[in-house]
C-alpha cells in the first residue's frame, strides 16, 4: 500500500502516527476512552476499544467508522445512528448530553457551529444538555472560544448560530453587549426597532453578498453603541445619536477580550463601525461633490465594504421603504465611482506635507503646522482649489498669512 521509503512519524506520548501519501497528509489514533477533571477540558486518556473511542466522540455524525481489515473491509461500524441523524440533518450526542459537554465545554460552542455550518438541528435532549451545562463554558480559552464564533460568522446563515448562542445562555458569557441590544421599548404609540435583531438582519444581508470575515464583525457590531446613546424625547421619540461613536470605541476592548488580532483587522473593524452612518446620511443631506470626498478621504481603500455594510444595513418590515432607501442608495454609488473616476481619491494625502510647512515658515511641531495642513486638506475636499501642488501651496501661504506667519523659504519650485 505505501511506496518505498514512505516514512511514518510516530507520537508515543499522544499514541498518534502520521505519515504523507501523495501529497496528503493521513493521520492515525489507536482506540482510546477519556476522563475528564471539573476544571479542565484535557482528558486522562487510557486504552480502550473501538467502542469506547467511538462512545468519547461529540456527536454521532463524527462517531462513524469505516473498517479497513481485510475481511470486514468496507463495514460500517455506526452504534449511535449517525448515518441516520446525517440524512435527518440532526446534531445529537453519543452519550448523556450533560457528561459530554460538561467534560468538554466547547462542544457547546461546537455544537451550534455545526447547526450553523451545517444548517442543521440540534435534537432537544442534546440542546437541553447544552442549556444546563452553559455555565461551564468558563473553563474554556478565549482563543478557543473565538476560533468556534469566526466559524459560525462565517457559516452561510450566521444568524441560526448566534440565536443558539443566544437561547442556550452562551453569548452572554462572551458578548454582553449583543445581549443588551435586545428587545423593544416602547412610550405610548413610539418605539423603536429591536436591535438586535436587526443586528442578525444584517450579518445575513453581509453573509449573502462576500465571504470576508472582518466585514461581517463590522456587521456584528455596527449597532452595538445603541445602548448606550439611547434617549427618548417625547417630540422625537427614540434616538440613538453619535452610536457609530460609542460602538467604534467599544471595538478594541471587545477584540482584546475575544483574544482577538489587535491590528489592522481591528481597525478595520473600528473605522466601518465609525463610518456606516455616513453613506446613507449623505442620501437625506444631499450627496454633493465634496461630502463624496469627505467619505473617500476617510474610507480609503475600505470604501467598497463600506457600502456593502450599509446596504446590508437596509432593513425594515416596510417592503416600499427598503426599496425607496436602495434606490437612493444607488444614487450615491454611482456619485461616488464619479467622483473617484475623476479625483481619486483612495488613500490620497495633500500634496503640501508637515514638514514642507514647518520648513517654509521655519516652525517647529506646533498647533499652527496642524492648523495649515487641515485648511489645506478642507479646501481640496470642499472644491475650493483643485488639489495641484501649486494651488495647495498659495494657499497655504494665504491661510499662514492670516495667522501672522510669513515664508522664511520659497519651497514652491521643489
Amino acid at each position: 500500500l505505501l511506496g518505498f521509503g514512505t516514512r511514518v512519524s510516530v507520537f508515543k506520548n499522544f499514541g498518534t502516527a502520521m505519515l504523507h501519501v501523495d501529497g496528503l497528509q493521513v493521520e492515525f489514533v489507536g482506540a482510546r476512552k477519556e476522563s475528564y477533571g471539573r476544571d479542565s477540558r484535557k482528558p486522562v486518556v487510557e486504552d480502550g476499544t473501538l467502542e469506547d473511542d467511538q462512545l468519547r466522540r461529540d456527536f454521532t455524525i463524527n462517531a462513524m467508522a469505516i473498517s479497513l481489515n481485510g475481511h470486514t473491509i468496507g463495514q460500517l461500524s455506526d452504534p449511535f445512528d449517525g448515518l441516520k441523524h446525517l440524512e435527518e440533518r440532526i446534531i445529537k450526542t453519543p452519550g448523556d448530553p450533560e457528561r459530554t459537554f460538561s467534560d468538554d465545554p466547547l462542544r457547546a460552542m461546537r455544537a451550534i457551529r455545526f447547526a450553523s455550518q451545517l444548517q442543521f438541528n440540534v435534537d432537544p435532549a442534546t440542546c437541553e444538555g447544552l442549556i444546563n451545562t452553559a455555565h461551564r463554558l468558563k473553563i474554556i480559552s478565549r482563543e478557543r472560544i473565538s476560533e468556534e464564533l469566526n466559524k459560525i460568522m462565517l457559516s452561510p446563515k450566521p444568524s441560526k448560530g448566534f440565536q443558539m448562542l443566544l437561547e442556550a445562555g452562551l453569548l452572554e458569557q462572551f458578548l454582553p453587549e449583543l445581549v443588551s441590544m435586545q428587545g423593544v421599548e416602547r412610550h405610548k404609540k413610539q418605539s423603536h426597532k429591536d436591535n438586535y435583531k436587526h443586528t442578525l438582519e444584517v450579518l445575513d444581508n453581509l453573509a449573502a453578498m462576500d465571504a470576508n470575515l472582518w466585514l461581517r464583525w463590522a456587521g456584528l457590531l455596527h449597532d452595538v453603541g445603541k445602548p448606550l446613546t439611547k434617549k427618548y424625547s417625547k417630540t422625537t421619540g427614540y434616538s440613538f445619536h453619535g452610536h457609530e461613536v460609542a460602538g467604534a470605541n467599544m471595538v478594541p476592548d471587545i477584540f482584546k477580550r475575544l483574544k482577538m488580532p489587535l491590528n489592522d483587522k481591528m481597525r478595520y473593524v473600528k473605522k466601518l463601525v465609525y463610518l456606516h452612518l455616513r453613506p446613507l446620511a449623505l442620501v437625506e443631506d444631499g450627496v454633493t461633490d465634496s461630502a463624496i470626498r469627505r467619505l473617500l478621504f476617510e474610507a480609503g481603500d475600505h470604501v467598497d465594504d463600506l457600502m456593502k455594510l450599509c446596504k446590508a444595513d437596509i432593513t425594515s418590515k416596510n417592503k416600499n421603504k427598503v426599496v425607496r432607501y436602495r434606490s437612493n442608495f444607488e444614487h450615491v454609488e454611482e456619485k461616488l465611482r464619479e467622483v473617484e473616476k475623476k479625483d481619486r481619491l483612495r488613500n490620497w494625502q495633500p500634496p503640501i506635507s508637515g514638514d514642507m510647512i514647518m520648513d517654509t515658515f521655519a516652525l517647529k511641531p506646533s498647533k499652527p503646522v496642524g492648523e495649515i495642513k487641515t485648511a489645506i486638506r478642507e479646501a481640496i475636499l470642499d472644491g475650493k482649489i483643485d488639489g495641484s501642488f501649486e494651488e495647495a501651496y498659495d494657499y497655504m501661504v494665504q491661510t499662514a498669512a492670516q495667522m501672522g506667519l510669513k515664508p522664511v523659504k520659497n519651497n514652491k519650485d521643489q
